[in-house]
């Protein structure tokens, strides 16, 4: 065995090890997302909504506004802390030597993009599952379902390694 093939085994098992710690990152912000989806939710179903949304009915409009807010939340944190290591190549812009806004947007595109599947899958489960349990714990149960597919999607091209 040379040395070169044992350094190489090292270091991606060392890399396997700190992308780990992105998960547990990733789920520290799907945590406080989560939070913000259901007092979103919650709100806006019981309060918002009413007039569209009586109690006892399916969560619709209130289940949609509460994934776009927790979306927002999760690109932000997201961006600031889980992949913080790879936000800072992108370009500065000349004159304020801060990200462009305009690569901020390609960027928020991209999660949005990368996290459609997961939201799709969150609201349809959260629907299917309102009808034999609170509407709350339907949409915890279905968040947890796609984190997964959030997390791979955005670690492979939203923040991937430039």
């Amino acid at each position: 065995m040379s040395d070169t093939s044992f350094i190489q085994r090292s270091v991606l098992t060392m890399l396997r090890w700190l992308e780990k710690f992105r998960y547990v990152k990733f789920g520290i912000v799907g945590a406080s997302g989560t939070v913000v989806n259901l007092v979103v939710l919650h709100l806006g179903h019981e309060y918002l909504f009413t007039a569209i949304e009586p109690a006892g009915s399916k969560p619709y409009a209130s289940l949609a506004l509460a994934i776009t807010v927790a979306t927002i939340n999760n690109f932000t944190w997201n961006r600031l802390w889980t992949w913080s290591d790879r936000v800072h190549t992108l370009e500065a812009d000349a004159s304020t030597g801060q990200p462009g806004l305009g690569l901020l947007g390609v960027e928020f595109g991209q999660y949005i993009t990368a996290s459609a599947f997961g939201s799709a899958l969150q609201y349809v489960l959260t629907l299917l599952l309102s009808g034999s349990m609170d509407y709350r714990l339907a949409n915890v149960l279905a968040i947890v379902a796609a984190s997964v597919s959030n997390f791979l999607a955005n670690d492979r091209w939203t923040f991937k390694r430039r």
